[in-house]
């Protein structure tokens, strides 16, 4: 008899992310109102304050904004991650078959968007943005999909968290390759020999998360330090800590739980506040003309679907994959219509791709924020129309 799965976290990682994604949107609006207000210098001193201390041998002093986009984005990667292994484990993730749909949808929805950038954008100044369309939000994604409750199949649901998840996973290691500073390999083999003995403590039966969480406080300042960006630490860390297949809740299954409104309450709307201020300026709007507007906007509200649609039906036909139950290939094709919805982690990979880049950045946020919004009204009445035939 098949062991029975512990669904709670699942439920309550849709259901958490769904209103996450409402105080998102406020968030947003909230920022865009304050960097078009007589705040806005006061709000960009606030993130440029100084915060942490520094000694000869450690330094952990930085701005405001930089513990933002390097310190509680880990934590949110490693929510990220967290979710990542228990799918490997007992989810969508666990068997070839099962897995096949959302990983190949995925990296058709990583390739294809990257492609129309480069294209684009190919010989230009621009052309190290090409990361920028790959992402999906999935606390955007998800809300979009759970306002049209009972108009989709639940499998739809399942298809995209999973299409979402590993498409974050391919966009922390993109981070990791093609968008971290200098290497310094002896902070890289420190977080490697600390991430052993995280390793070693799984397999040996540790269960308590203080033991996985402090040392990996460590992975973290090492890996800031080693030029690889230091998300990449909260996903390490995730991966170390135990779980298991059956209804028992796990330690990872516990940090998940605990996790999990902070991160969607807290973290997220923290980093859509702090880093969607965009002061709208004469000719921004000429900028979605140009080729980093074209290629972003194209990426995220054509090359999503076209990437996840190509691939999902190519698997599907060569008998690799099957459909979710109970949809079709609108259901598909309107999903990949949501993947397009990049907004935090696009800007994210944008902060890394055009750092100190003022007017780039103002540009490639508002047009991130323009693909992002057409892409998730696309996705929903794309999807609700297919429920009404």
């Amino acid at each position: 008899m098949a062991k029975m799965i512990n669904l709670k976290p699942f439920k309550e990682f849709i259901q958490s992310e769904s209103l996450g994604g409402v105080i998102l949107i406020i968030s947003v609006i909230v920022s865009l109102l304050i960097a078009n207000s007589s705040f806005a210098g006061a709000f960009e001193n606030l993130l440029s304050t100084q915060l942490g201390f520094q000694t000869g041998s450690v330094h952990l002093r930085y701005p405001a904004l930089q513990w933002i986009n390097d310190g509680l984005m880990a934590i949110f990667f490693l929510l990220v991650g967290l979710e990542i292994k228990r799918e490997l484990v007992e989810g969508e993730l666990s068997s070839f078959k099962k897995a096949a749909l959302p990983i190949f949808a995925a990296i058709g929805g990583v390739l294809a968007p990257a492609t129309i950038y480069f294209l684009v954008n190919k010989g230009t100044n621009t052309a190290a943005g090409w990361g920028i369309p790959m992402a999906t939000d999935i606390a955007f994604a998800i809300a979009i999909i759970t306002l049209l409750g009972k108009k989709v199949p639940p499998s739809l649901r399942i298809f995209l968290a999973a299409l979402a998840i590993v498409d974050d996973l391919m966009a922390i290691l993109v981070i990791a390759v093609f968008y971290s500073s200098e290497l310094h390999y002896n902070y890289l083999l420190y977080a490697g020999g600390v991430f052993a003995v995280l390793i070693s403590m799984n397999r040996a039966g540790v269960k308590h998360l203080a033991a996985y969480l402090i040392p990996g406080a460590f992975i973290w300042y090492f890996v800031h330090h080693s030029g690889v960006h230091a998300t990449i630490a909260g996903v390490l860390t995730a991966f170390a800590i135990p779980t298991t297949p059956d209804a028992q809740e796990s330690p990872l299954e516990k940090l998940e739980h605990i996790l999990v409104k902070p991160v969607n309450f807290l973290i997220m709307p923290v980093f859509a506040l702090a880093n969607t201020n965009i002061t709208f300026e004469a000719g921004m709007l000429e900028g979605l003309t140009t080729s980093l507007g074209v290629g972003i906007v194209l990426g995220l509200v054509i090359g999503k679907p076209l990437g996840i649609g190509i691939l999902s039906w190519l698997t599907v036909k060569l008998g690799i994959s099957s459909m979710p139950s109970q949809a079709g290939w609108a259901h598909i094709i309107g999903v990949g219509m949501l993947g397009g919805i990049g907004f935090t982690m696009s800007v994210f990979i944008a902060l890394l791709s055009f750092p100190g880049e003022h007017v780039i950045l103002s540009e490639a946020k508002f047009s991130i924020l323009t693909g992002s919004i057409l892409s998730g009204i696309l996705g929903y009445v794309m999807l609700s129309s297919v429920s009404k035939r």
